[in-house]
C-alpha cells in the first residue's frame, strides 16, 4: 500500500517539469533498451554477414510489429485502465489487471505463433523482397514468430509496471534482456555463420533474450510487486472492452507502421531494386530506433496524465502535457542534429559499401526532415489514450499511417522524375499534414479540460 500511495502522491503533486524528468528518463532508457533488440540485430548482421542479410532483417522488421502491436494493444490498454484505477483508488480493478493480461497474451500469442510460422514467406513477399533477401528474411522471421508468446508477455507486462509509475524497475528488467541480446548476438552469429546460418543466430539471440526477460517479469509479479499482483489467470469481461478500446489506437500505431514500411519497401523495390531496399532498410532502421525515445517519453507521460485525469485535476493535466511536449522536442534534437550533419557516417553503421551509402545520403536527410515534430504528435496521441478517448487517438494514427501516407507513397514516385526519391519524400509530407491536425485536436482537448476544471470549481 505504501508503494501505491507514494507513487500516486508523486503523480498528483510533484512539479510538472520534475515529474516529466523522473518519469521520462527511466522510461526512455527502458524503451531504448527494448529497441536495441532489432537495431543491434541489423548492425551485427550488416557487419558480420553482409548487406543482403542486413536488408533481410530490415524487411522482416515490419512484420515483427505484429507482436509489438499485440503487446501494445494489451499493455497500453491495461496500463491506461490501471493508472486511472490508481487515481480513483479502485483496488478491485487493480487486482484484475495481471490475470487478464496473462490470459490475453496466452490466447493471442498462440494465434500469432501458429499463423506467423505458417505464412512467413507470403507475408515477406508483400514487401517486394525477392531472391536472397527473401530467403534470408524467411529464415530469420520464422524463428522470431516462434518466440511470440514470450515477446508479447514481456513487453505488455512491462507496460503495466510503467503504468503503475515504477519505471526504474521496468527499465532494469528490459535492460537485462537487451544487454543479454547484445552479448549473444555476435556469439550466435559467429558460431552459426560457419554453417551458413548466421542470420538464424541473430534470431535465436533475440528470442533467448526475450525468454529471460519474460521469466524475470513473471517472477516480479509473483514474488515482488506490492500493488499489482496475479490473482488468478482469466479473461475479465468487465475490463476487456475498455482495454481493447484504448489499446486499439496504440496497436494501430504499430500495425500501421508495418503496413507503412511494407508499402515503402515494395515501392522502393519497384522503382529502385535491391540497392534501394538496402538503403531504405538502413534509413528506416535508424528512424525506427530514434522514435523509441519518443515512445519512452510517452510511456512516462501516460501514468501522469491518466492518474491526474482520474483524480479530476484537469488543469494539472494541461500543465503536465506542456512539460512533456517541451521535453520531447528537446530530446528529438539529440538525434535530429547529428543525422542532418553526418548522415553518411550513420548510414555506414549498416552498409559497408561506400558507393551505396553515398547514393542514399540526400534521401536519408529528406526522410528524417520532419522527425523534429513527431514528439509533439506522439504526445497528443498519448494524451488521448491516457484520457480514455481512443477514437481521437485512432483518427491521428490512421490518418498518418494509412489514409495520407499510402496514397502519397504510391503517387509521389510517379510524379515527374522523382522515382524512388518520392518514397523518401512521402513520410515527410504526411507528417507535416498530421502536425496541423494534432495542433487542432490538442487545442480542442485543452478547451474541454478547462471547462471541466471550471465546473469542478
Amino acid at each position: 500500500m505504501t508503494q501505491k500511495t507514494d507513487t500516486r502522491t508523486k503523480l498528483l503533486t510533484a512539479p510538472p517539469f520534475r515529474l516529466m524528468l523522473s518519469l521520462s528518463i527511466p522510461a526512455i532508457i527502458g524503451m531504448v533498451v527494448v529497441g536495441l533488440y532489432n537495431f543491434m540485430d541489423r548492425v551485427f548482421v550488416g557487419q558480420l554477414i553482409s548487406e543482403v542479410a542486413m536488408g533481410a532483417v530490415s524487411v522482416s522488421y515490419p512484420f515483427t510489429l505484429i507482436n509489438t502491436g499485440v503487446s501494445t494493444l494489451i499493455g497500453v490498454g491495461s496500463a491506461s485502465v490501471l493508472s486511472r484505477a490508481i487515481g480513483k483508488k479502485d483496488q478491485m480493478t487493480v487486482d484484475k489487471i495481471m490475470g487478464n493480461l496473462i490470459a490475453m497474451n496466452l490466447l493471442l500469442g498462440a494465434v500469432i505463433t501458429a499463423l506467423g510460422m505458417m505464412f512467413t514467406r507470403p507475408l515477406l513477399s508483400l514487401s517486394g523482397a525477392e531472391g536472397e533477401i527473401l530467403n534470408h528474411a524467411e529464415r530469420y522471421l520464422h524463428i522470431i514468430f516462434a518466440g511470440s508468446l514470450f515477446v508479447n508477455f514481456a513487453q505488455s507486462a512491462n507496460m503495466i509496471m510503467r503504468g503503475e509509475g515504477i519505471l526504474k524497475k521496468a527499465m532494469l528488467i528490459t535492460g537485462t534482456g537487451a544487454v543479454l541480446n547484445i552479448i549473444l548476438d555476435p556469439m550466435f552469429i559467429t558460431l552459426l555463420n560457419a554453417q551458413g546460418k548466421g542470420i538464424e543466430g541473430a534470431a535465436y539471440a533475440t528470442v533467448a533474450s526475450q525468454i529471460v526477460t519474460a521469466a524475470i517479469t513473471l517472477w516480479y509479479f509473483l514474488m515482488k510487486s506490492k500493488v499489482v499482483r496475479i490473482h488468478g489467470i482469466r479473461l475479465e469481461t468487465s475490463l476487456i472492452s475498455e482495454i481493447l478500446g484504448v489499446g486499439f489506437s496504440a496497436m494501430l500505431m504499430q500495425v500501421m507502421t508495418m503496413v507503412q514500411q511494407t508499402t515503402l519497401y515494395h515501392v522502393a523495390a519497384r522503382h529502385g531494386g535491391d540497392t534501394w531496399q538496402i538503403i531504405l532498410g538502413a534509413a528506416l532502421s535508424i528512424q525506427s530506433f530514434t522514435m523509441i525515445p519518443l515512445w519512452g517519453a510517452g510511456q512516462g507521460f501516460q501514468p501522469a496524465a491518466g492518474t491526474n485525469y482520474g483524480a479530476k485535476q484537469y488543469d494539472r493535466v494541461k500543465q503536465i502535457t506542456r512539460a512533456f511536449m517541451m521535453g520531447v522536442t528537446v530530446l528529438s534534437l539529440i538525434f535530429y542534429i547529428p543525422i542532418q550533419l553526418a548522415p553518411e557516417t550513420i548510414l555506414s553503421w549498416f552498409i559497408k559499401d561506400a558507393g551505396i551509402v553515398s547514393q542514399g545520403v540526400t534521401d536519408f536527410r529528406i526522410l528524417f526532415s520532419t522527425y523534429i515534430v513527431l514528439g509533439f504528435v506522439l504526445m497528443v496521441i498519448t494524451l488521448m489514450q491516457s484520457l480514455g478517448k481512443a477514437s481521437k487517438a485512432s483518427v491521428l494514427v490512421i490518418m498518418r499511417q494509412i489514409i495520407l501516407f499510402v496514397p502519397l507513397a504510391i503517387l509521389l514516385p510517379r510524379i515527374g522524375s522523382l522515382g524512388v526519391h518520392g518514397v523518401f519524400l512521402a513520410p515527410a509530407v504526411t507528417d507535416l499534414i498530421i502536425l496541423v491536425l494534432a495542433v487542432v485536436m490538442l487545442t480542442g482537448e485543452f478547451h474541454g479540460l478547462s471547462r471541466l476544471a471550471a465546473q469542478k470549481k
